[in-house]
């Protein structure tokens, strides 16, 4: 693993979640196509959030009843998460920590998880993308399932969110190509107008992948 890598990412992302002060850099709401898919989650169902910034995906998943754990790189980001699930009244297992690595799980965190949820986790060059999918395959149980939200190639036209290197960026091809071996039960480019805080606002070039593990 590139160790710089990943303490510039935890520079870079740190500063950018305090020079909003208390504000949340993403609001506070949910990810629009996590929150579309509210009937596919069944209430006690176990929930990872992977690089989970400020907490509105887990804090939101909890919300719906669901047993959720969260993992983000940046002490910052977590701590505000904290304070935002305590203002919602619900329990999130938060670990500040590399999803990319086995140290971050603490002793409450479940071993295999029914849903591992990824929104805009896309600042991973190819070849770390390729270990955080393998990570996720790892984390999910038999048949259980992985929820993706990403920015296809035409976002750097728009500038609106998301990395700057276009190989960082999704397309069909790529996801299909990466969980081939699943059962891809939704997946589709489309654009939409966001407005998640000052992070992501303004139209924008999305895609959404829903992906069932085997059950064997």
């Amino acid at each position: 693993m590139n160790d710089d890598f990943v303490a510039e990412q935890n520079r870079m992302w740190s500063t950018r979640y305090e020079e909003v002060g208390q504000n949340f850099l993403f609001g506070t709401e949910p990810n629009h196509f996590l929150a579309n898919q509210k009937e596919r989650f069944i209430p006690g169902e176990k929930v990872l959030s992977v690089a989970d910034g400020e907490g509105r995906n887990s804090v939101w998943l909890a919300s719906q009843g669901l047993q959720v754990s969260a993992v983000e790189i940046s002490a910052v980001a977590v701590e505000k998460a904290r304070r935002l699930a305590k203002m919602r009244g619900v329990t999130v297992d938060f670990c500040c920590g590399d999803m990319l690595t086995e140290e971050w799980r603490t002793p409450q965190t479940p071993a295999l998880f029914d849903w591992v949820v990824g929104i805009f986790i896309q600042f991973a060059p190819p070849v770390l993308r390729q270990r955080q999918f393998e990570q996720i395959r790892t984390l999910l149980k038999p048949g259980g399932q992985i929820l993706l939200q990403g920015y296809t190639p035409k976002q750097l036209e728009y500038k609106t969110g998301g990395p700057s290197a276009v190989e960082n960026l999704y397309t069909e091809e790529i996801l299909r190509q990466a969980w081939k071996d699943y059962t891809i039960e939704y997946l589709e480019a489309y654009e939409d107008t966001l407005s998640e805080g000052s992070g992501h606002h303004g139209p924008s070039a999305l895609i959404g992948m829903i992906a069932r593990k085997p059950e064997q």
